[in-house]
C-alpha cells in the first residue's frame, strides 16, 4: 500500500484552485491521475487478497477432509474391552498355575478353593 497517494479524508478535503469560468483544468486532470492510481493499486491489492483467501480455503478444505478421513479409521492402539478382559482372565489363569506348582500340594488340599479358576 505504500504506492497509494490519498486516503479518503484527503480525497474528500481537496480544494482546487479556482480561475475565472471555474477550477483549473490541469490541477483537476491531475488530481483524477492520482486517484485512478490509487484505484488501480487498490484493485490489483484486493485481488490478490481474494486470490490467497480462495487458496487459504481450499487448503482448510483439504486439512479438514484428511482430520475427517484420520478420525473414521480404527485406531489400532486402543483395545478393545473383550480382549482386555481374555489378557486378565490368561493372566490370572497363569498365576493360579504358577502358585500351584509353587506351594504344590498345599493348595490342593486348602478347604477355601476360591484361588481356583
Amino acid at each position: 500500500m505504500e504506492n497509494v497517494n490519498f486516503t479518503p479524508k484527503e480525497i474528500l478535503q481537496k480544494q482546487f484552485r479556482q480561475k475565472m469560468r471555474g477550477y483549473d483544468p490541469d490541477d483537476v486532470d491531475s488530481f483524477l491521475d492520482n486517484v485512478i492510481k490509487d484505484y488501480d493499486t487498490f484493485v490489483k491489492e484486493n485481488q490478490r487478497l481474494q486470490e490467497e483467501n480462495e487458496r487459504l480455503l481450499a487448503k482448510v478444505d483439504e486439512l479438514t477432509k484428511q482430520v475427517q478421513v484420520g478420525a473414521s479409521q480404527p485406531q489400532t492402539t486402543t483395545a478393545s474391552p473383550a480382549a482386555s478382559n481374555v489378557t486378565n482372565m490368561d493372566i490370572l489363569k497363569r498365576l493360579s498355575n504358577l502358585e500351584r506348582h509353587v506351594f504344590g500340594s498345599q493348595l490342593d488340599n486348602d478347604p477355601n478353593e476360591s484361588h481356583r479358576l
